[in-house]
Parts: structure tokens; C-alpha cells; sequence
């Protein structure tokens, strides 16, 4: 009977825990699935938070069902963890409970202090160390906020009786029944806080952010032993042997393990992440420097792109607006136009991420006319899919990134037919979609699977045929929607200003 593992991924949307099975041809096949919706939390504009409770107890949920579903804990070797990154948790250390709500990667509550170190000057440094920029969306600045938020957190951090971290070292000190305050080294590359090239904490970014060192997790490789299981959580103290941010975690399920390989998942958001090799780049074109995954002592490191808004512009349209009942209706009204109509949505929600990182931008929409209706505002929305990943596309060639052969996508948002075709349209790429679209989970699990020794490599085994599109747009035509595009990101900034 075959060994599974136990894949927890938890997203910004919801909780998954999924079983996997490694087949005797070598490749991961799903046996069983649960999975719960998260609240999210918008207590002011341009603020996001989650329950780290309730993603706590969805986790447990979850995690139940699929070993319930899967035949029992027996048959699970181990457990592995993906997780939304740069979410930042707070959290007492005896009783094991949060402080606060966490806060979202997509929250910009912090935009203020990033400005001012800005302005002070010490993006270069920041950037030098870390590979990222000086922004909100990552977890320094927001721990800051937690512990200046909650009374008497920063003295209580003092004595060493709260605990920050991200959402798998909140699991996993859960999970251990807070036996261990540990991350691995891509999540931790997410805080402005780790030294890229040493993946260890830094002394001066901690001052510099004000977070306190003693309350961080200790940094580990992605395929490690993070600890054991409660046995009284899940019915036996299975180890965790793997982690890794959810963007890193699906590199590594793409198989994308050399320089030059990249994947992009249209999620919430959406994350094209190239990898670069065995030393980190820091880019010119304001992409983030991060760690691709570390296994043992050997790393590879990688170039980012963040998308802030992808498919939640679509779930706006649903939920906010309420011109779709349910996402899938998006092709067919897209389909339905000819064309654009001159309408494009810049879906700046919660600011424009790379390679613009315009914090205080907002969404717009220009080229309305009397003719525009609902179809063009959701076509709109998923045409920025493709102009944003061509933003991204041309600013990794402008550091010196070969061209892609092929862009290998996951996420929600890749059942769009429409949606893909138009990317490989206006990038002017193929795009590959695997078979199997739980490629964070995947990631995860097989992770896991290395750390305990159940597979000697993670280098993919080939299964079922990818779904593929080629570009096949008019040059003239090419030009001159991203013309208007461009114009669409123009007016957008200007109108934050």
C-alpha cells in the first residue's frame, strides 16, 4: 500500500489539506481532499487581516477529513506545509493563543513607514541584503505594527512570552503543541529580515525594523525536520519534513530546479518566480531578489515578480459588484466581445506591485464609453492578467534573464481558456499548464516526501500531457493593446498622486 503524505496548504482564500500518493512511476497523484473557505478582513482601506484562529482550527479541520477520507493515520509518512507568504502572526507563547488578527500580505497599513525609510536611504542596503525593496507588503514592517499594536507586546517580547512568525510557523508551533518556533529559509526570505547569502537573521535589519531577534523563528532548509506532530491532534506524532512559501513550493513542483526554468501561479495573486541559480541577482528593474528553496546546505535563488491583484479582480467582479454569479461565467462574457472596446482595469486594490511597486494606487478603469457594459468590464479584468505578466516578463529580461521557452502557469485562474490564450498572445510565449493543478500542495508534499527519503530527487516524473497555448495575435495588434495599457497604469498612478 502506498505511503502518503500529508500537504497542508493554506492560502489567502482558504485552507487545503490534500493527500498524496507517490505511484510507482514516480509521479504524485491527489487520493483525497478537504477544503475550507477563509474570512477575510477589511477594517480600513487598504487594510487585510485573517483569523489566525480560525485558520488554525480549518487546518485541523481539513487535515482530519483527508486522513478520515484516506483510510486512517497509519498510512501517512510525514507532513508538509505551503502557506500564503509575507502574513505576519502574533501570538502568546504559553497559552499558544494570537494577539491580534494577522496581517495580510496584501495589506498596505505600513505604507507610511516604508516611505520613510525610503526617504531616509536605506532602500540600497535593505535591497543589498535581502533582495527586496523597501514596501509594505512584506512581514518586518508589519510584526512592527503587531507589537506596537498590542499593549505591553514589545516588553513582553523582551521576556521572550510572545512569538512573531509567518502562517506555517504559526502551524507548525501549533502543530508541535509549541514545541517548535521554526521557518524555512524562503519564507524567512519574505521578511526583510534574513541576510539573502548567509539565510540567517541580521542584526541590523532587525534594529532597523524595530522587531526584536529573540522573538523570530529559527531559520531551516525546505526539505528539514521542522518537529513532530501532537500525536493528540491528528492520532500520531508525524514528522514535518517539509516547508516552503506557496510561490517556492510550486517552483519546485514545476520542476523548474535550473537556471532559466520559471513558473507563474494565478492565484489571489499572481507570482512569476525565475529561477537564477546558485547565487543570489539583485535586479535593476525593482523585481525581488528570493530564495528559490534550500535543500540542506545546497540553495538556488530566484527573481520575483508580485502581481497583487489577479483573480481577485475576478472574485471582486462576483462578490463587490456582482456581475458574475460564479467565476467560471468569466470566458464565456469575454468571449463574447470582439474585442476590448478601448476598456482596460488596472486592478491597483491594494496598490500595484512589481515592477511598479506604487503602494498608494488604486483601480481604475479608463476607456469607458456609452457602449461599455459588463462584459468589457470583466474581459477588462482578465486581459490585466495578461498586460501585468508582460510587465513582469519584460523587466526579468531587462536584468538579463534568458528569454522563456515556455512559461509553466498554475492557479485557479488557469481554467480560463481565454485568459491563457490572451497571455500567450501579448507575451509572446507558450504557455504550459500540467495536468495536475495543485502545485503549491504538490511542492509541499513532495518536499516532504524528499526530506523523510521517500523519493531521492525532485525532479518531476512525467504524467498526463500539459495543456498548451501559443501566441497567435496580430503583431499590430500586440502593440497597440499594450499601448493602451500602459496608458491605463498611467493614469492609475497619477490619479494616486
Amino acid at each position: 500500500m502506498d505511503r502518503l503524505i500529508l500537504a497542508i496548504d493554506q492560502g489567502t482564500t482558504s485552507t487545503r489539506a490534500i493527500a498524496f500518493a507517490d505511484s510507482p512511476q514516480g509521479g504524485f497523484r491527489s487520493v483525497a481532499v478537504s477544503q475550507i473557505e477563509l474570512a477575510q478582513h477589511f477594517p480600513h482601506s487598504g487594510w487585510v487581516e485573517h483569523d489566525a484562529a480560525e485558520i488554525w482550527h480549518a487546518t485541523l479541520r481539513t487535515c482530519r477529513a483527508v486522513i478520515a477520507e484516506a483510510g486512517g493515520i497509519d498510512r501517512f509518512a510525514a507532513i508538509g506545509i505551503t502557506n500564503q507568504r509575507e502574513t505576519a502572526v502574533l501570538w502568546d507563547a504559553a497559552s499558544g493563543e494570537p494577539l491580534h488578527r494577522a496581517i495580510v500580505w496584501q495589506d498596505r497599513r505600513t505604507a507610511d513607514v516604508t516611505a520613510r525609510l525610503t526617504a531616509e536611504g536605506h532602500e540600497p542596503m535593505v535591497q543589498a541584503a535581502t533582495g527586496l525593496i523597501l514596501d509594505p507588503y512584506f512581514s518586518a514592517t508589519k510584526f512592527a505594527w503587531l507589537l506596537d499594536a498590542v499593549p505591553g507586546a514589545r516588553a513582553r517580547a523582551a521576556r521572550g512570552e510572545v512569538r512573531l512568525g509567518t502562517i506555517e510557523s504559526w502551524l507548525i508551533w501549533k502543530l508541535t503543541g509549541g514545541a517548535r518556533h521554526v521557518t524555512d529559509a524562503t519564507n524567512a526570505s519574505r521578511t526583510s529580515l534574513m541576510d539573502l547569502e548567509t539565510r540567517q537573521w541580521r542584526d541590523d535589519l532587525c534594529a532597523l525594523f524595530k522587531v526584536p531577534r529573540e522573538a523570530l523563528p529559527r531559520i531551516l532548509g525546505c526539505s528539514d525536520h521542522f518537529g513532530d506532530c501532537d500525536p493528540a491532534l491528528l492520532g500520531a506524532a508525524l514528522p514535518i519534513h517539509g516547508a516552503a512559501g506557496d510561490q517556492q513550493a510550486a517552483l519546485v513542483a514545476h520542476g523548474a530546479m535550473k537556471p532559466g526554468d520559471a513558473k507563474i501561479t494565478y492565484g489571489t495573486g499572481a507570482f512569476l518566480v525565475a529561477n537564477v541559480g546558485a547565487s543570489p541577482v539583485i535586479s535593476s528593474r525593482r523585481l525581488l531578489g528570493t530564495l528559490g528553496y534550500q535543500l540542506g546546505d545546497t540553495a538556488a535563488w530566484a527573481l520575483e515578480g508580485s502581481i497583487f491583484s489577479a483573480g481577485s479582480a475576478i472574485q471582486w467582479l462576483r462578490d463587490g459588484v456582482g456581475l458574475l454569479s460564479d467565476s467560471a461565467q468569466s470566458e464565456a462574457m469575454a468571449r463574447s466581445l470582439p474585442g476590448n472596446g478601448g476598456v482596460y482595469l488596472v486592478p491597483g486594490f491594494t496598490g500595484l506591485g512589481a515592477p511598479w511597486w506604487e503602494p498608494d494606487a488604486r483601480g481604475t478603469l479608463t476607456g469607458l464609453t456609452r457602449d461599455s457594459g459588463p462584459a468589457h468590464f470583466v474581459r477588462a479584468a482578465l486581459e490585466a492578467l495578461a498586460y501585468q505578466t508582460r510587465d513582469l516578463l519584460d523587466a526579468l529580461a531587462a536584468d538579463g534573464a534568458p528569454p522563456l521557452a515556455v512559461l509553466r502557469v498554475d492557479g485557479g485562474v488557469t481554467a480560463n481558456a481565454f485568459a491563457m490564450q490572451f497571455i500567450a498572445d501579448i507575451c509572446e510565449v507558450t504557455v504550459e499548464r500540467p495536468a495536475l493543478q495543485e502545485m503549491t500542495a504538490l511542492g509541499a508534499a513532495r518536499l516532504a516526501a524528499f526530506g523523510i527519503g521517500l523519493i531521492d530527487n525532485l525532479s518531476p516524473a512525467a504524467t498526463e500531457a500539459p495543456t498548451v497555448w501559443t501566441p497567435r495575435m496580430d503583431p499590430a495588434d500586440r502593440a497597440r493593446l499594450i499601448k493602451g495599457w500602459q496608458s491605463a497604469v498611467r493614469a492609475a498612478i497619477i490619479a494616486a498622486q
